[in-house]
């Protein structure tokens, strides 16, 4: 049986209306990668890809990258958002791309 929550008590919980859909990437860089590279290409994924989009990235690295990709606002990705990063990070030429299924990202 379902429970009957208020829109404030869902909105806190993140849930129904305000489930928050993203996924996890990480890729890694060639070996030959210079540091310069390195951040020009981060940067440039930002600038190119998650901002124009309104998405948000939370990730670390140095040469092996990996990450969560979400909304800036409360909202759910979607498999373009998915396909659009998996893309751009192959179109640089990055090695072992990999993004994950879409998950709440507050709860699993």
């Amino acid at each position: 049986m379902a429970i009957k929550r208020s829109r404030r008590l869902r909105k806190k919980m993140h849930i129904d209306e305000f489930q928050e859909l993203g996924f996890s990437v990480a890729w890694t860089f060639p070996e030959t990668t210079s540091e310069e590279d390195i951040d020009a290409i981060v940067d440039a994924l930002i600038v190119e890809v998650i901002e124009p989009n309104g998405l948000a990235f939370d990730g670390s690295g140095y040469r092996q990258w990996e990450g969560l990709i979400c909304l800036q606002q409360v909202g759910k990705c979607t498999q373009e958002h998915r396909d659009l990063v998996s893309e751009w990070l192959k179109e640089q030429k990055l090695e072992s791309v990999k993004t994950s299924e879409l998950f709440d990202v507050w709860w699993d």
